[in-house]
């Protein structure tokens, strides 16, 4: 354990000294899960684009960045379609993944993402790790702020989950009918989960739609993570600090 003040602690952590809680975005920030999730989009939507006069492949730089990175599921499909001026029926939830509906294509990368997940489990990224043992250590709030419906799981089976006091994500959205990042709704509900305004706290973020959600939502720093080679956008769209790993905030 660490024995300074909250102050120096914060310092220590590369915050302002007001910030009292770390709200972190899972995939990409602590856990190497955004190439399986863009990888997944990749094959749903070439499937889906195939045959389509007209219509290039899904690029996994471009697209992700600037469609599906940080969204909801459904948004992202949303947000990709409409790039390609495609326009597709909600359908509903039940859906089956062959299904050209918005659910339907949200099913299939659901599906896609579950499989290597179980195949091949999950990385963190480790100097993202030690900074939240840091922030444990100093006594800061910790939640998890995702989109992603499988957060709990990817959590435990990446053996961090009981680093997080708190854990935001797709499913607790639904429940509590949050909009999703570039809203600022599920970073505010991390932040009431753990008993503190929005101006105490600081959000973790590697997608531009979560930067924009911290910017929104008022908060005492926005951290941008840098894992897209976006640094420039990344502050363009609200990111206080951008750094290329969490780690570097320790080592300053």
């Amino acid at each position: 354990m660490y024995a300074w003040s909250s102050g120096q602690f914060n310092r220590v952590l590369g915050l302002p000294d007001h910030v009292t809680t770390c709200l972190f975005d899972l995939d990409g920030v602590l856990t190497k899960t955004a190439v399986v999730h863009a990888a997944a989009w990749k094959r749903t939507f070439d499937a889906f684009l195939d045959g389509r006069e007209g219509q290039a492949p899904f690029d996994e730089d471009h697209d992700y960045t600037a469609y599906v990175d940080g969204k909801p599921r459904l948004d992202g499909v949303r947000s990709f379609l409409q790039s390609r001026g495609i326009t597709l029926p909600e359908g509903t939830k039940d859906d089956a993944p062959d299904a050209e509906t918005v659910n339907g294509l949200g099913t299939r990368k659901n599906d896609l993402v579950n499989e290597v997940l179980e195949q091949q489990g999950v990385d963190v990224y480790d100097g993202s790790v030690r900074y939240v043992r840091a922030a444990r250590d100093a006594g800061l709030h910790r939640a998890v702020v995702s989109s992603s419906s499988n957060t709990e799981a990817v959590l435990r089976a990446a053996g961090i989950a009981d680093l997080f006091e708190a854990v935001v994500d797709g499913v607790v959205a639904e429940r509590e009918n949050l909009r999703g990042k570039p809203a600022p709704d599920t970073f505010l509900a991390g932040a009431r989960a753990v008993g503190v305004e929005s101006a105490q706290a600081a959000v973790y973020e590697d997608a531009l739609a979560g930067v924009e959600a911290g910017r929104a939502g008022a908060f005492g720093c926005v951290v941008g993570v840098n894992r897209h080679d976006a640094a420039d956008a990344l502050r363009e769209h609200g990111a206080d600090i951008v750094v290329d790993d969490l780690a570097e905030l320790l080592e300053r």
